[in-house]
């Protein structure tokens, strides 16, 4: 089973050697980790051309910033195109955990289309928010989920698990959302279309080296996909 691994990136030198040596070192076979950047100032692509002397890395550089969901779009696609039968999503930054990913191919395996690494099931958990981020977060998410009839409980959780079929089905050249909002929309499009989703419990860890990327625009997009989505 090819299994592809989509890591978007903006200047993670700090982080990203590290993180794709751990992902390799759990032993999966046939895999292959993608690597989405947004045109990185700070050496993170030299540091991705020396690791895929050793690992089986694929490269996508984009010319400028273009968004989180836009640089999924890109990494999902490339992984159906290179028939993986598993594409995964995860941030650079720890604050997903690699070796979660074995139990999230278990589920694949055992007949789930969609598994979710959730912050917000029992056992899932936060560290390094303060409470007006988790506040914020908990009511734009319970906003989502009742206004879409979204079952998941964590509707932004970029920590994902997709089977080649959601891929086949659900057109990414029709998801409008290019930043965070991408995570929003995709679930929503693949709960319509029938899907088994499953989730499972993370901790979720708050970035400890580089910046995060979340801005006020990925905000208002968040909100403004969940009104296009309700009335269209």
């Amino acid at each position: 089973m090819r299994v592809s691994i989509v890591i978007p990136t903006l200047n993670e030198r700090e982080n990203i050697k590290t993180l794709v040596k751990r992902i390799f070192a759990l032993g999966i076979s046939n895999l292959e980790v993608i690597v989405v950047d947004d045109s990185s100032s700070d050496g993170t692509i030299a540091v991705l051309r020396a690791l895929r002397k050793r690992f089986p890395v694929t490269l996508i550089l984009r010319p400028k910033k273009l968004g989180l969901g836009s640089a999924l779009k890109d990494g999902l696609g490339l992984a159906r195109t290179h028939g993986a039968a598993v594409a995964l999503t995860m941030d650079a930054d720890f604050s997903h955990e690699p070796e979660r990913i074995p139990e999230m191919l278990r589920h694949i395996e055992n007949g789930a289309d969609l598994v979710v690494g959730s912050r917000r099931v029992p056992g899932g958990a936060i560290k390094g928010w303060g409470l007006t981020r988790t506040v914020m977060s908990r009511v734009a998410m319970e906003l989502a989920r009742r206004a879409l009839g979204i079952k998941t409980r964590d509707v932004t959780s970029g920590f994902r698990a997709y089977r080649r079929r959601v891929l086949e089905t659900v057109d990414l050249k029709h998801i409008s959302s290019t930043g965070y909002a991408f995570q929003e929309e995709m679930l929503y499009k693949t709960q319509r279309a029938g899907f088994i989703i499953t989730e499972i419990p993370i901790t979720f860890h708050d970035r400890t080296r580089g910046k995060s990327k979340l801005g006020l625009r990925d905000i208002i997009e968040f909100f403004v996909t969940v009104i296009k989505l309700k009335f269209n």
